[in-house]
């Protein structure tokens, strides 16, 4: 039983999964700042591999840049919406959510640094 009293629901999970995929599809197919940090996600868990370095930090730091851009995402669109017209607020909240994915992009290539950059150093030596 959940909280709410009802039962879990397989079909109503994926619908809902089906939803969040959407909304990363579309996020994906729209701003270009996600794509980009997508393939950096991509190329760092490559490189996280191929050095054998581990894996956990390096992706909770991509999960986190990723899901921050997709947030910062979701609050311009909504500002937008609510309202179109420039307004001291509207751009306050914008620069805030912006400003969340710079810092957790700042704190995700310090996780790197510190994760993939000891093994690396091994391996120039070691050639």
């Amino acid at each position: 039983m959940r909280s709410d009293g009802s039962a879990w629901n397989a079909r109503r999970w994926w619908r809902s999964a089906g939803f969040a995929w959407a909304g990363v599809r579309q996020a994906y197919r729209t701003q270009a700042n996600f794509r980009i940090e997508c393939w950096a996600a991509l190329l760092a868990v490559a490189v996280t591999l191929l050095l054998g370095a581990p894996l956990a930090p390096v992706a909770l730091a991509c999960a986190l840049v990723l899901s921050l851009e997709l947030v910062n995402t979701a609050l311009e669109a909504t500002v937008d919406l609510v309202s179109p017209e420039r307004h001291p607020l509207a751009k306050l909240a914008k620069d805030a959510a912006a400003a969340a994915v710079l810092v957790a992009s700042a704190g995700a290539l310090l996780v790197a640094a510190g994760t993939l950059l000891p093994p690396l150093l091994r391996l120039l030596r070691g050639a």
